[in-house]
């Protein structure tokens, strides 16, 4: 006995023992904190993707599915027979291209009309200069829906300053039902989410080094030049932030397509909201829970293309974010 205690003094006195159990001590707790990141990480992530789960694998629920007590998420008699009836009732390629080209002129608009803007706030002074950034912060902190009477009467009467009234016989135009109240926004910088653009694009040039600019001026470069040659290529990340953001919230906007009535032969989220109507009266499918099936097929139809620009540049977006000085 003696002779096992002896043992065990030399083994705890020796000085490899001590590093060695904090050795192990440190890999047991980066252990617990691993295992207790993935459980919030995994929690998270069904909370926020489990609805998106369910839509997807009931778009797959044959009718006898979607009966079965026994059936939860995996379909046992699976068909796309609902993607395909609801691509023919949505006109969905027609109107996916349609609505690219609407949405990515309109971001490109915002990039040019934002950068510009952002650019100016930040390197420039001039009279009212705080007054007007101030504007700036209150469009991204005021809600759209308490402007949005005035903006569906000034577009339902569009005459501004008289201008249109010259060459209209003193008469106003409506412009609603058209994609023009949108496009005219953006134009001037008030358009879908702009001020959060002139944000990010404000804080990114404020970022770069005067010293850029001042070697452009030496070369003989003027303002505009500089701001196309110089600065814009520099705030790359930038762009392609808020062209991504660009995209997926004018691909997700709903509000100002159904104030302006845009035509649903652009919009797809108006098709989807009215999908469900028209197969119960073409197709006859009276069941409520079964016109569901083929709304969730539109559902993922529509969600497909963002997924897929997400993947894409999930890197670019993650860097450009980051350097645009909007986290933290």
């Amino acid at each position: 006995m003696f002779n096992v205690f002896k043992k065990i003094k030399e083994i705890t006195d020796d000085p490899t023992f001590s590093s060695k159990r904090g050795h192990a001590e440190r890999k047991a707790r980066q252990w617990v904190y691993a295992s207790f990141r993935a459980v919030i990480i995994l929690g998270i992530s069904y909370v926020i993707l489990s609805p998106l789960i369910g839509i997807i694998a009931s778009s797959f629920f044959s009718n006898a599915d979607n009966y079965s007590p026994v059936v939860y998420l995996i379909p046992q008699n699976p068909t796309i027979e609902r993607y395909q009836l609801a691509i023919t009732r949505m006109d969905y390629w027609n109107v996916l291209v349609n609505m690219m080209i609407y949405v990515v002129g309109l971001t490109l608009i915002q990039l040019i009309i934002c950068s510009m803007a952002g650019y100016g706030f930040a390197r420039f002074n001039f009279p009212f200069k705080k007054i007007l950034f101030a504007c700036v912060i209150v469009t991204i902190v005021l809600p759209t829906h308490t402007i949005m009477y005035p903006l569906y009467t000034t577009f339902q009467t569009f005459n501004p300053l008289g201008l249109v009234g010259l060459f209209n016989q003193g008469n106003s135009v409506n412009l609603l039902g058209t994609t023009w109240p949108v496009i005219i926004m953006t134009l001037f910088g008030v358009g879908l989410r702009s001020g959060l653009y002139i944000f990010i694009f404000n804080q990114f040039f404020r970022g770069l080094p005067r010293e850029i600019e001042e070697a452009a001026v030496i070369d003989g470069a003027g303002n505009i030049r500089t701001y196309l040659q110089i600065m814009l290529p520099n705030a790359a990340p930038a762009l392609v932030t808020v062209a991504i953001f660009g995209v997926v919230w004018q691909y997700n906007d709903n509000f100002f397509g159904r104030l302006f009535n845009v035509s649903d032969s652009i919009l797809l989220s108006r098709k989807i909201s009215s999908l469900a109507a028209t197969i119960s009266n073409v197709d006859q499918v009276r069941d409520p829970a079964i016109a569901t099936l083929y709304v969730y097929a539109g559902v993922v139809m529509m969600i497909l293309p963002l997924l897929l620009i997400y993947v894409f540049l999930q890197k670019h977006l993650i860097e450009g974010i980051e350097r645009s000085g909007i986290v933290g």
